[in-house]
């Protein structure tokens, strides 16, 4: 069977190549003997097509951007599978009607086109939104206080060997939780109904993908007015420097009483409490919802009204007798003490979350074992063996031997330069790749119960166990946490697009491909688009004095842990040893409080309980992002709370919004570092 397939070159063609008469719903039902005989059409149906793969590849490419953009900001992604799918639909349709191409793609084809964009718009950036800005964080020096990047070349090979070596762990995982177990995968489900609505309701899509359009439009022209540094003034030494035509932020609450620390008054913007401009962060705020927002203004209120003064004026006597308070000025109150408070929460979560869901874990070994589904033959109907069904498992599933020589190229390559780059001695590389096989099988069983991937906390557990082993190391540290995170992310992504796939009919191996073929466009992006946005720490830290346009809360969080094991506990100053102790002990309060309210009894209370995950981001951001991010969601609140056509486009605004923003965002981080710099 050819893995590569001719697309339909005619209407009639296209005709016989209909979506399926069953619901993505109804197909979730089916065993697997009755999805083969029902369900599946992975053979006739064009799938693995030449332009589906240049469409994935192109959308990846530049949705890539937008989750790098973002992650940099508020440490969020947000997924690409929907978005393709709807731009592709409508950028296809277009040509179809220009008379570019002769017919539409398949619905196969558009979900092979989203396997591809989805491999390179966020398998490929989870590491460069972690490890690889808190290694550049670390590297900054008194003498040296932009850092050094690593070469472009050994970041553009970890970034690729991660993501296949992320694709190939998922490969032995797949029939157990997909085929057999059927597991939801609720993103991966909502893109197969979202593609079966498309082709079934035509206007309805095309207009959501106009309005995402549009709003990309809209947020694009922000950044070139807020962003790009195309007047010349003087700056406070009376030098030429160069500045956006409109401040990034309006002061707009600097009439309201300020705010007390070390014996002086502050305005409430040298707290960073005002108005950003932006839209990317109001659109993303609409996307994660009123209560983690909510949550997010209590924590960075809290930082500003409480522990920034408070820190201001506590003083200690460092080991190098330099007396140093914990807090130097206001507008570094969120990295200098509120990281110390919110890392700890954050890290809390993510592993007593990850504790809670034991049955999760223990079901995620028990697949793998010989007791397990995973290793039962293939049956039918009710669990009777059905003949011929063995042949075709073995014809369609990818073979076991692409696992073993793909684990053993990219387990090698990530072993390699680990070793080279990073002072990790091989066999504690080996190690990390096979516990890194563990955790992605636990984070993909997580994303198919829950659709939270825990990347975080899978990371996190590396950094405590190579703290262990390889102590004041704190390369070692993050970049063994970046080998999980980023194989995790990736083997969670092709699981999602796997089970889209699965309610569609798809053929696996040649979706299989189309992931792959994705990460190459996505190291790209990805590695370019860092060096654009990032050129050195200063956009992560701020420098002396500045603002960080990217404060990376993800990568404060690993930072702040790997400095926690190189330094000891003792070298940090004493009201960041209590913050760490705080929030370790709220984080814990407030998810338990959350599990023991989630009944249907109690449901009606959750709400009023904060998020640890929101007050821990609230305390390691700037004020103004968690403020922009829940106007975003009070607005989108309102909107669904009217349950009409507008609810159905928060989406796709939002996400347009977003790509708009960080498109050309990149585009004038460019121009400014490169164009309009100053001699």
């Amino acid at each position: 069977m050819p893995l590569f397939q001719k697309a339909p070159a005619t209407p009639e063609e296209m005709d016989r190549h209909r979506p399926l008469d069953l619901s993505p719903e109804e197909v979730s039902e089916l065993d697997e003997g009755a999805w083969y005989a029902r369900a599946y059409r992975g053979d006739e149906t064009p799938q693995l097509t030449v332009r589906a793969i240049v469409m994935g590849a192109a959308l990846g490419f530049v949705l890539a951007f937008t989750n790098l953009y973002l992650g940099l900001k508020i440490g969020w992604h947000i997924g690409v599978a929907i978005t393709a799918c709807l731009l592709s639909f409508a950028i296809w349709g277009s040509f179809v009607r220009l008379g570019v191409a002769r017919t539409p793609m398949t619905i196969l084809e558009n979900n092979c086109m989203q396997s591809t964009a989805s491999a390179a718009g966020f398998s490929t950036g989870s590491t460069m939104v972690s490890a690889i800005p808190a290694l550049l964080m670390l590297s900054a020096t008194a003498e040296r206080p932009g850092g050094e990047h690593l070469p472009w070349p050994v970041l553009a090979a970890w970034t690729f060997f991660l993501a296949v070596l992320g694709v190939v762990l998922a490969i032995p995982m797949k029939r157990n939780l997909i085929n057999q177990e059927r597991l939801r995968f609720p993103s991966g489900t909502a893109a197969a109904v979202t593609l079966q609505s498309l082709y079934s309701k035509g206007e309805a899509a095309a207009g959501k993908a106009k309005g995402l359009l549009f709003a990309a439009l809209a947020g694009g022209v922000v950044p070139l007015f807020t962003s790009l540094n195309v007047a010349r003034e003087a700056d406070a030494a009376g030098k030429a420097a160069r500045a956006a035509l409109l401040p990034g932020a309006l002061k707009a609450f600097d009439g309201l009483p300020g705010i007390a620390g070390a014996g002086r008054t502050y305005p409430l913007s040298d707290w960073n409490i005002k108005l950003d401009l932006g839209p990317a962060l109001i659109a993303a705020g609409a996307l994660v919802g009123l209560r983690v927002t909510a949550s997010m203004i209590v924590g960075g209120l809290a930082l500003a009204l409480f522990l920034g003064p408070w820190g201001m004026e506590s003083t200690w006597t460092n080991p190098a007798g330099a007396t140093v308070p914990a807090v130097t000025r206001p507008q570094a109150a969120w990295r200098e003490i509120g990281l110390w408070a919110g890392a700890p929460m954050l890290v809390t979560v993510g592993l007593l979350s990850l504790a809670l869901q034991w049955r999760t874990i223990a079901r995620a070994f028990t697949g793998l074992r010989g007791r397990g589904p995973a290793s039962a033959p293939p049956r039918g109907e009710g669990g009777r063996p059905q003949e011929g069904l063995a042949e075709r498992v073995a014809r369609t599933e990818v073979p076991g031997a692409w696992f073993w020589c793909g684990g053993l190229f990219a387990g090698a390559g990530v072993i390699a330069i680990a070793w080279r780059f990073f002072e990790i001695p091989p066999y504690f590389g080996v190690l990390a790749v096979l516990l890194t096989f563990v955790l992605s099988l636990v984070a993909c069983r997580a994303t198919g119960e829950s659709d939270i991937t825990p990347t975080g906390a899978m990371g996190k557990i590396m950094q405590l166990v190579y703290g262990v082993l390889i102590p004041q190391n704190a390369t070692a540290n993050l970049m063994t946490a970046g080998i999980t995170s980023g194989a995790a992310a990736a083997s969670a992504d092709l699981m999602t697009d796997l089970k889209s796939g699965y309610l569609l009919g798809a053929n696996p191996r040649r979706q299989f491909i189309a992931q792959i073929l994705g990460i190459v466009p996505g190291t790209v992006a990805t590695v370019v688009g860092f060096h654009l946005l990032v050129p050195d720490a200063s956009a992560l830290t701020g420098g002396s004095g500045g603002e960080a346009p990217f404060p990376a809360p993800a990568a404060q969080q690993w930072r702040a842990v790997a400095q926690l094991f190189k330094l000891g506990v003792g070298n940090l100053h004493p009201m960041a040893r209590a913050c760490i102790a705080g929030g370790i002990v709220a984080a814990i309060v407030l998810v338990l409080a959350d599990k023991a309210l989630s009944g249907e009894r109690h449901k009606a209370y959750r709400r009023y309980v904060p998020s640890a995950t929101g007050v821990g981001l609230g305390l390691i951001l700037p004020f103004y992002q968690p403020l922009s991010m829940f106007l975003g969601a009070a607005i989108a609140a309102i909107v669904g709370a009217r349950k009409g056509r507008a609810e159905a486009y928060v989406v796709p605004v939002a996400s347009g919004l977003i790509a708009g923003e960080s498109l050309v965002g990149v585009v004038v981080a460019a121009l400014n570092n490169f164009v309009l710099t100053m001699r």
